[in-house]
């Protein structure tokens, strides 16, 4: 099933599937215990991420590649940073660039698979993790990068948690629909033009060998995401570096899953 959230013309807000751009078959029911088709077709006044997250764990240099191309090692563990669920925002929101970025450019994109949790998971096994996934979405693990390597004492967290900086859907496919997630292309585009290109089969560490590390000792409740990492092409590794300006359009395309595009505007615009 393909899934949406939306709110309609009074402002209520609904589960449903999509129909065109801007139409949606509402659904009713529990997104984690189960929705139904009510059949009613609803005029979508706007598109909301598809997920209110309890927790949000980020991954780093889960791609082979990106980390070749960051001169980075190998890492022999999953590299881990949470963003606050204050990061996300919706699709064809903004992301606004901070007004504490002041020594120049450095917002940097990043594409990324993200699952969604389904069902509590503690102590999973590898074997067993994908049975606690209800769904996979796009997301953009936006990151400041001086702020990342500079200014959070060597933690990655102030740099990724910015407001704005997890722009996330359009849509939540769930998991029947994808029964591998480490084959799905991952693309970024800055203004029309490719940037990152990559292959989840690429991942240093897969979909469910990271909900197993995530989840010994540690309860990943329903509705947590996990971003499971970025291919590479991302801006600050590039000759000469590229950052979001105000006025890009930034979109991050998954194959099965769909397009999340989202503008870039100053603080003050």
């Amino acid at each position: 099933m393909r899934i949406v959230r939306f709110q309609d013309a009074t402002g209520a807000v609904h589960y449903g599937t999509p129909i065109d751009e801007g139409h949606a078959l509402r659904l009713t029911g529990d997104l984690y215990a189960g929705l139904s088709e009510t059949g009613d077709r609803i005029a979508v006044s706007k598109w909301l991420a598809p997920i209110v997250p309890v927790n949000i764990f980020g991954i780093g240099l889960n791609y082979r590649a990106h980390a070749q191309e960051t001169g980075a090692e190998i890492p022999e563990h999953p590299i881990l940073f949470m963003k606050p669920t204050t990061a996300v925002t919706d699709p064809g929101a903004p992301i606004v660039l901070p007004a504490s970025c002041t020594h120049g450019p450095e917002v940097d994109f990043e594409a990324e698979l993200t699952v969604v949790i389904g069902r509590t998971a503690k102590d999973v096994s590898e074997a067993q993790a994908l049975d606690h996934v209800l769904g996979y979405t796009c997301s953009n693990d936006v990151s400041a990068r001086r702020w990342q390597k500079h200014g959070g004492a060597r933690q990655w967290v102030r740099g990724k948690s910015f407001d704005g900086f997890c722009p996330l859907g359009p849509v939540l496919v769930t998991a029947e629909e994808i029964p591998d997630p480490q084959a799905l292309d991952v693309r970024c585009l800055l203004n029309g033009e490719t940037m990152q290109t990559g292959h989840t089969s690429d991942m240093i560490f897969s979909v469910a060998r990271l909900i197993a590390h995530l989840s010994r000792d540690t309860t990943l409740l329903p509705g947590t995401l996990i971003l499971t990492g970025t291919p590479p092409g991302v801006g600050f590794a590039r000759t000469p570096p590229v950052f979001l300006s105000d006025g890009d359009v930034v979109r991050i395309e998954i194959e099965h899953i769909g397009v999340l595009e989202n503008p870039v505007r100053n603080a003050s615009a």
